[in-house]
């Protein structure tokens, strides 16, 4: 049998992540394959950086947590295809969350992955679910 936690754990171990993260954490949305782990160095081009909102992410519910607010970057900084990105502390350097990036799939779901110098970036969807359900 695989080891089970409760919803309540899990919802604890989600809003833990957020809380270690802080307030203000920094996104950047990248090209390029991502790197093994947050700890290996960034890969890619960096397309676009987003501040996130001081709250980045309703509290978890049913093992889930949702982004919470608009996550915006009004002015991209290279042109490419989006890839993967990464979750900073607010400092930009140390990297906490890394994942894919597609258009209706990935980890997190952009308006558009084809992404041009100075237009807007706007994150539709970025879950975080628990395992050991």
């Amino acid at each position: 049998m695989a080891i089970q936690l409760s919803t309540a754990v899990r919802n604890a171990r989600l809003d833990t992540i957020e809380s270690t993260i802080g307030v203000s954490a920094v996104m950047r949305i990248r090209s390029g394959a991502a790197p093994a782990d947050c700890a290996t160095a960034d890969s890619g081009t960096v397309l676009a950086t987003l501040t996130l909102p001081s709250d980045w992410a309703n509290a978890a519910s049913g093992g889930a947590k949702t982004k919470l607010g608009t996550w915006q970057d009004t002015s991209a900084d290279a042109t490419g295809t989006a890839a993967h990105f990464r979750i900073y502390d607010s400092s930009g350097v140390t990297c906490h969350i890394q994942g894919t990036v597609g258009l209706g799939s990935g980890d997190l779901s952009l308006d558009n992955t084809s992404i041009a110098t100075g237009q807007t970036v706007t994150i539709n969807t970025f879950t975080l679910t628990d395992g050991n359900a």
